[in-house]
């Protein structure tokens, strides 16, 4: 990936989240700004965090909430209407424990016949990282305060608030994961 996928990226999600859905586009900023942090644990696929990181959230955006899940939404948008790099789809696809809200959804079978999940697991870890440790607002947290918030404001017993408490300890070894890659790195 080059730097031209990068900024071809941030056009989209700004596009499509930067009028409609300001909250949610100063995240994705932020979730962006996050993987420029930890990029250097990925090497040559620094640049594929980063787009993946801008575009995690797009299926947010009202006109392509088809299924109302946004990673499903997202991934066959960017599939569909620019026929995006097939590392980049399946990345939105699944980012941060998709498959586990899609089964919630009664889609998991959908997306995962679509957009099979990466073997790669340290790339897949730190999307999760970058989105799970920054708030909606584009501000860095914890990954404990982020799996709060989200609990705090779809509910407990919501279809979102069980998918995030099934998910939680998944994204917190997860975040353990990437904190590891990034502490044996030299400085």
């Amino acid at each position: 990936m080059k730097e031209a996928m990068v900024d071809w990226a941030r056009q989209i999600a700004e596009a499509e989240l930067g009028d409609v859905l300001s909250r949610r586009w100063a995240h994705s900023k932020g979730v962006a700004a996050r993987a420029g942090s930890v990029g250097q644990v990925l090497g040559k696929d620094s640049d594929l965090l980063a787009a993946a990181a801008v575009l995690h959230d797009v299926g947010y955006a009202p006109r392509l909430a088809v299924t109302g899940f946004h990673p499903l939404d997202g991934a066959r948008f960017l599939r569909d209407e620019h026929g995006a790099d097939e590392r980049l789809v399946r990345l939105v696809a699944n980012h941060s424990f998709a498959l586990l809200e899609a089964e919630e959804r009664g889609l998991r079978k959908t997306l995962e016949a679509e957009f099979p999940l990466l073997e790669e697991p340290l790339l897949v870890d730190a999307l999760v990282y970058c989105d799970m440790t920054t708030t909606l607002d584009g501000e860095s947290t914890t990954t404990q305060e982020r799996v709060a918030e989200i609990l705090g404001r779809y509910g407990t017993d919501s279809l979102v608030g069980r998918f995030i408490r099934r998910a939680a300890p998944e994204i917190f070894a997860a975040v353990e994961r990437v904190e590891a890659a990034l502490a044996s790195q030299p400085r």
